[in-house]
């Protein structure tokens, strides 16, 4: 049991970041209060914040 705790933790920590990074490197079209919120979701509620953050902003930006 204790493996897969700690495999969540590394998968949130992982997407946290990711997220985290993705706001202020490559995310210019937001504001610093959307960075804000976004990095704060993602300090909060890590692995579901990096699925809606893919879903409302990653797949925005793609589209044509």
């Amino acid at each position: 049991m204790a493996i897969f705790e700690t495999i969540i933790g590394i998968l949130g920590l992982a997407c946290a970041i990711w997220v985290i990074y993705d706001v202020f490197a490559n995310n210019s079209r937001l504001g610093t209060t959307g960075k804000i919120v976004w990095t704060i979701l993602a300090i909060l509620f890590s692995i579901i914040t990096a699925i809606v953050y893919y879903f409302v902003e990653k797949r925005e930006q793609v589209r044509f």
